[in-house]
């Protein structure tokens, strides 16, 4: 039993891949288990040293808001999103990113114009795997049109950290866009590692609903009796506000469901058990973070599609008003956090309950991720005793089932 372990069978694991980087793919490596998700198998012995830089940096350790020297100069906080420097509605500038990013495409436009501006030499993300199109990897781009052929949204397992020292190995400026807890990590690398904030210029992130297990697409394939081998594109978001989750086949057939049907019945979203007590999943740590923004929390139809916008550093709020200059994202209204409130109510809801989930985790005994900065606390207070309650103890009882291991 390695001694990365325990981050494993307490269920906080969320597989971002950088315990990888820091140990050596010949050391450690990830795997897709059985039960879909993405974990470290440790492959030879690791030295104190290499396992204390893996706890430091891991995001199913260590979660933590924003660092003050990087607030912008509009810095504003509010206690459910935290630092912002103005919120915004707005979409790519590009009609074709527009359409065929997920939501408005306001990341993949951002991701094009840093590389046509010369800002950045390459963006790491995530794509669809070319050789199985089901499943993720992560990806460099290095032009506009590598970032367009892989826009729209990639749900289950991803672990875009998994050659992060590499790549910072490289010595080029590079831009990052990923989950917010993939940018709690590199935040925490930061720390202790000064090329992190040398040459990744921009941390770019979604406010995330939670990390599917590869199950959710594996029981889509089961309905429309296709197996992965049989795949040429699998798309689950995009070309659309939503857009359709479309599979085609090598022979030919072509498969589709509507965003809705795919996600509404909440109990088969097969979230990772991390996700449920993740205390950031707004991306307070990055340098922007975009959201969907459909009033009440879910999409009634189609439509053109828009992006929330959060700016939070310096570095994000220059960045942005770049890029409106330059036609790459365009605004068209202004945001209040109670207007995010509206769009993002589960958000909410979470942000007020994980203090109380975390805290059972801790009174059970359980590993529970160490929080800073966030008003977790704060925010629960805002809540009425009955639902602390129903937080605390419906934690507990998961735990005795045994829900918070792997």
């Amino acid at each position: 039993m390695s001694t990365l372990d325990p981050i494993v069978t307490s269920a906080m694991c969320i597989g971002c891949g950088l315990c990888e980087s820091i140990a050596g793919a010949p050391n450690v490596q990830l795997i897709l288990n059985e039960a879909g998700r993405e974990r470290p198998v440790t492959r030879n012995p690791l030295s104190a040293e290499t396992v204390a830089a893996v706890y430091a940096a891991c995001p199913g350790v260590n979660v933590n808001g924003l660092e003050p020297e990087r607030f912008s100069t509009e810095d504003a906080l509010d206690q459910v999103w935290g630092h912002y420097a103005g919120m915004w509605r707005g979409f790519a500038g590009d009609p074709d990113v527009r359409h065929r990013g997920a939501t408005g495409g306001v990341l993949s436009a951002l991701g094009r114009y840093l590389l046509k501006s010369g800002r950045v030499d390459f963006v790491l993300h995530v794509s669809a795997d070319p050789e199985n199109p089901l499943r993720n990897i992560h990806t460099i781009s290095n032009t506009p049109e590598d970032v367009l052929n892989a826009a729209g949204s990639r749900y289950g397992p991803a672990a875009p950290l998994r050659d992060f020292i590499k790549i910072l190995e490289r010595q080029q400026p590079f831009a990052f866009i990923a989950k917010p807890c993939d940018i709690n990590a590199v935040r925490n690398l930061a720390k202790s590692d000064p090329r992190v904030d040398e040459y990744c210029k921009y941390l770019l992130t979604l406010v995330c609903g939670g990390a599917s297990e590869m199950t959710k697409s594996w029981d889509l394939l089961d309905d429309w009796g296709l197996s992965e081998e049989e795949l040429t594109l699998f798309r689950y978001r995009g070309y659309g506000n939503p857009g359709l989750t479309v599979a085609e086949t090598k022979d030919g057939r072509r498969f589709e469901t509507t965003y809705m049907d795919l996600w509404e019945d909440e109990n088969k979203w097969n979230i990772q058990t991390r996700c449920k007590v993740c205390p950031d999943a707004i991306g307070e740590q990055a340098d922007i973070a975009a959201s969907d923004v459909w009033p009440g929390g879910g999409p009634t139809g189609e439509d053109a599609g828009w992006n929330g916008i959060i700016p939070r550093t310096q570095a994000g709020i220059d960045l942005l008003n770049a890029a409106i200059r330059d036609g790459a994202i365009i605004i068209d209204k202004e945001l209040t956090p109670r207007d995010m409130d509206i769009f993002q109510p589960h958000q909410v809801r979470k942000k007020k309950a994980v203090w109380q989930r975390l805290k059972a985790l801790r009174s059970t005994g359980h590993p529970a991720l160490n929080t800073s900065g966030l008003r977790l606390d704060a925010l629960s207070q805002t809540n009425e005793v009955i639902e602390n309650a129903k937080e605390y103890g419906g934690t507990i009882e998961r735990v005795k089932a045994g829900k918070f291991s792997e």
